[in-house]
């Protein structure tokens, strides 16, 4: 059975916790598709991972390098998966067209934001409907990330996540 992760964004910018998240997946051996919704927001992201930590870097690339099924991390606006990633992030409201293709899939979703709340509910309803095991994380004020219990009752009533 396939995983699907719901990280919902309360404290913390995705720019502070998705490179720690990509930086797991590397460490068991995955690689790793990113996908957003706009280029301004990859191309972002795309600049951040180069510099995130003053001892290293995330190896990547994105549409615009050469070789993409080399990269360790590929960056995408599209469906793409050149690198034969084994785990996908879909970010700010990106949808995952083709899930059944990872071991596991990874929606971060801001609550700030209406259409990312949407999208994490409509993926959250489909992926459930494909039998994948579904984890929601969310930020504790002590700044830990706690995988919150989503009781069956609460969830036919309100049919997604929290």
């Amino acid at each position: 059975m396939r995983d699907a992760f719901f990280y919902h964004l309360t404290l913390l910018r995705l720019e502070d916790i998705l490179p720690r998240l990509i930086e797991r997946s590397l460490q068991r051996g995955w690689h790793v598709t990113v996908q957003f919704t706009t280029e301004k927001r990859r191309d972002a992201v795309d600049s951040l991972l180069w510099i995130w930590k003053s001892s290293s870097f995330i190896g990547h690339g994105t549409e615009q390098n050469k070789w993409p099924e080399e990269q360790p991390v590929f960056l995408t606006t599209g469906d793409a998966n050149p690198n034969a990633s084994q785990v996908r992030f879909c970010v700010e409201g990106a949808r995952c067209a083709e899930p059944d293709s990872y071991e596991r899939v990874v929606i971060m979703f801001d609550e700030q934001e209406v259409d990312q709340l949407a999208r994490a509910r409509q993926e959250w309803k489909s992926l459930k409907g494909r039998g994948y095991n579904l984890t929601y994380w969310q930020k504790t004020l002590n700044r830990k990330w706690k995988q919150k219990k989503i009781s069956h009752t609460y969830e036919h009533e309100n049919g997604y996540c929290p």
